[in-house]
């Protein structure tokens, strides 16, 4: 009987995803402000300069994760992601942020990070972190990524490379709004 393969795991910095997703909210506040009581090109402009503003608090903020699957790991950093095979990853570690080694190459991801607060109790006190750290949660993704490598590189496909492909949706939005912006400045 054949294991089945285990299901997609997903990390990201929850406090980075609930800071974002305030930001954003003030944001779509401050646009129902607008759409009510400033109906100008003036209007027009900082609705499209508030709009880029929650572009970078989604990108900056919610959107860097890293996935685990059977068949390779996934980074989505602010604006790139990356799909990298298993047998690609020659090792992985956590400086400030957690590094994936694809031999002389190493992908940075902002979804795991560690908060200097943690580092530094990490250092005076010299014990081992609490279990509820970003040190803790990073070495446990660490572990995980391991074990994944463990289980995967040798059934991924030897012909498979890393690609890297941009967040285009979300530069195409951010292009648009400072389009209208731009526009809504002539026009004024």
């Amino acid at each position: 009987m054949k294991a089945k393969p285990s299901e997609n795991e997903q990390y990201l910095s929850a406090s980075n995803r609930i800071t974002g997703v305030v930001v954003m909210a003030i944001g779509v506040l401050g646009l129902i402000d607008i759409l009510l009581e400033w109906r100008t090109l003036g209007g027009l402009e900082v609705a499209a300069l508030i709009g880029i503003l929650m572009v970078i608090a989604y990108v900056g903020l919610v959107r860097p994760s890293v996935t685990l699957s059977p068949q390779n790991l996934r980074i989505r950093n602010h604006l790139r992601d990356h799909v990298v095979p298993w047998n690609k990853i020659t090792g992985v570690d956590v400086t400030d942020i957690l590094r994936v080694h694809l031999g002389d190459r190493k992908l940075r991801c902002p979804g795991v990070q560690l908060v200097m607060r943690d580092l530094r109790k990490q250092r005076v006190a010299s014990r081992k972190a609490g279990a509820d750290s970003s040190v803790s949660r990073a070495d446990f993704v660490v572990d995980r990524i391991d074990n994944h490598l463990s289980r995967y590189a040798a059934s991924a496909a030897p012909d498979a490379e890393v690609t890297t492909a941009w967040a285009r949706p979300e530069l195409a939005i951010a292009a648009v709004l400072a389009l209208i912006a731009l526009l809504a400045e002539i026009l004024r």
